[in-house]
């Protein structure tokens, strides 16, 4: 699973259906949180291999923060998250090898995972109001 094709499915689901993160239900706030986490993750071991002039991953995140435009104390919490995920991997990783790169894939994978899962829950977020006043219609 390619880098971009992750960070596509996860801009996608977050642009093409904005939705504030002060309305998602618990189980999408916690998604977010470990999306967050899965990026951080990321942002180390690619600067690992890439340099640590590398932002591919934290631009992203920066960039899901916007499109969240999450309340204050969310906001926080979904940056703690990143930096949590990058000192994890940091530590654990500091230098490019083969088991930094299997790990790059390994988080790879697992991000992809929570950006479609989160991105089926916006989609029927938003199919629920809709088919609410379709039946109100039919009436």
């Amino acid at each position: 699973m390619s880098r971009p094709f992750l960070i596509g499915v996860v801009l996608a689901a977050l642009v093409a259906t904005p939705v504030l993160a002060q309305e998602r239900d618990a189980k999408d706030r916690q998604r977010l949180l470990d999306l967050a986490y899965t990026l951080g993750e990321s942002h180390a071991l690619r600067q690992a291999c890439q340099g640590e002039t590398d932002q591919y991953w934290r631009s992203r995140m920066v960039r899901l923060t916007e499109v969240e435009q999450a309340d204050q104390a969310f906001d926080a919490q979904m940056r703690e998250r990143f930096n949590t995920g990058f000192a994890s991997r940091r530590s654990e990783y500091p230098t490019c090898d083969d088991a930094s790169r299997k790990a790059e894939q390994q988080v790879s994978r697992k991000g992809q995972s929570q950006a479609q899962r989160l991105s089926q829950s916006v989609r029927q977020a938003h199919r629920e109001p809709d088919s609410v006043a379709d039946d109100e219609g039919a009436r």
